[in-house]
């Protein structure tokens, strides 16, 4: 299935993403910056990717981690994955962490993150006075084993 996803640049030099292969599941986005910036084990910065979007409705873009910048350097996303939902219009940004152990450089249109677009679905609320009950019950973090 194919979506159209419209996007509108705000930094005319920044690429705009795209799949870097035939069967990606996600697009790349990249860091809209003038200048390099560290990002010292431990830093939280918000990096802007120098575009807006209208993501269809329906529709959330998932925004995640690279796993090369994850594995080799350590740089992940606070609250990965982070969702941008279909009424947002703003700048699309990530917040990327150095959980690695060396300062690490966002350069220039680096690419950050990846962009997953997944469908949603909008539960309705119930309240109920009991749940039924369930073989697990209220076992959670490891009580069907590691």
């Amino acid at each position: 299935m194919t979506l159209e996803l419209r996007l509108e640049r705000i930094k005319s030099d920044v690429p705009l993403p795209r799949y870097q292969t035939e069967h990606a599941a996600g697009l790349d986005l990249h860091a809209a910056l003038d200048a390099p910036l560290v990002l010292e084990p431990g830093d939280i910065r918000l990096i802007a990717c120098g575009f807006r979007m209208a993501v269809p409705v329906g529709y959330e873009a998932q925004v995640r981690p690279r796993s090369g910048l994850a594995s080799k350097h350590g740089i992940s996303m606070p609250n990965a994955p982070g969702t941008i939902d279909a009424d947002y219009r703003g700048e699309v940004c990530v917040p990327l962490i150095n959980l690695g152990r060396e300062p690490f450089t966002v350069e220039p249109h680096m690419r950050i993150a990846q962009m997953v677009i997944a469908p949603v679905a909008h539960a309705k609320v119930v309240e109920v006075q009991a749940l039924d009950e369930t073989q697990r019950g209220q076992g959670g973090f490891g009580s069907t084993g590691c």
